[in-house]
């Protein structure tokens, strides 16, 4: 871990001590949910080196990756690609973990745009398995394969995008969240209550199959429809994308045709029903949803 920043010597060792009583902090409260192990705890905290800016330099020149955490400010960024330019090697990726910046807005501050890509992950970082890779044009699909293998090694699930603003999670998380303090401010239900319903419903089916494999699920067909009448009561926000109608153009609605966003043809479609439908009855179980009573006492009642 690198302070990208001048200091003096006093102040690197005050900063020095507070990363690690942070750190120390974060990795107490893994232990406490016993996501790691008292032994693992000390591991850890034994592979974390941390260097001042002037510090670094020596390792800098063998380092194969590096991430970019800096402040999100323009400058800033610009001061610290160059500052790294200088010392890593020309075989090193950099990798940013901007939520703001394209990659096509930073590639260009590094003497090896090639090497460049942003790997942007989701908070809480060290829990949510998610890492999105974000690349330009001119980005070396071997940096790409090499970045995907080590976030794989180390238990991560990177996914690909293109440099459009908003990388995946967060575009469409936008709009959720914008939709559920909207449904509060029109007094549409309780903010406990919109809680409540993401968590049980929305957040668990989704846990399960991701947004374009429901479509499929429960048909093109239906989403356009639905839309349609969303779009009529509550305005344009809800109009459905041209990839929808043209779908239901082509009859590839999903499972019903055996096509849609997801092609199949060479799928067991009772099987793949069987295992979404198991994967959803041990969610419910694990998150203590399941119904207490016995569905057959109800003949009785």
């Amino acid at each position: 871990m690198i302070d990208a920043r001048e200091r003096s010597e006093v102040e690197f060792g005050q900063y020095q001590s507070q990363i690690q009583a942070d750190l120390q902090q974060e990795l107490g409260l893994l232990e406490q949910i016993q996501f790691i192990q008292p032994e693992q705890q000390l591991f850890i905290l034994d592979q974390i080196t941390i260097l001042s800016r002037a510090g670094s330099v020596q390792r800098l020149a063998g380092c194969e990756l590096v991430m970019e955490a800096v402040p999100e400010v323009k400058p800033v960024k610009q001061g610290v690609f160059a500052w790294l330019d200088q010392f890593i090697s020309s075989r090193c990726i950099v990798a940013s973990t901007t939520s703001t910046f394209l990659v096509t807005d930073i590639a260009h501050m590094i003497s090896h745009p090639e090497r460049v890509l942003n790997a942007h992950w989701l908070n809480p970082a060290y829990l949510i398995p998610l890492v999105e890779l974000s690349r330009s044009e001119q980005t070396s699909e071997r940096v790409v394969a090499q970045l995907k293998s080590f976030l794989q090694l180390i238990g991560k699930v990177p996914v690909v995008c293109h440099a459009k603003a908003g990388y995946i999670v967060p575009r469409i998380q936008a709009l959720a969240m914008n939709e559920a303090a909207r449904m509060v401010e029109e007094g549409v239900a309780s903010a406990e209550d919109i809680d409540i319903a993401i968590r049980t419903g929305f957040g668990l089916r989704f846990s399960v199959l991701g947004l374009l494999e429901f479509i499929d699920w429960g048909g093109g067909d239906i989403l356009y429809y639905a839309s349609q009448y969303l779009q009529k009561e509550l305005g344009e926000r809800y109009r459905t994308p041209e990839i929808i109608a043209e779908n239901m153009r082509q009859q590839r609605n999903g499972l019903r045709e055996k096509q849609g966003f997801y092609n199949y043809q060479q799928v067991d479609i009772a099987a793949y029903k069987q295992q979404v439908l198991q994967t959803f009855s041990d969610r419910i179980a694990v998150n203590q949803l399941k119904p207490p009573f016995n569905i057959l006492a109800l003949r009785n009642t």
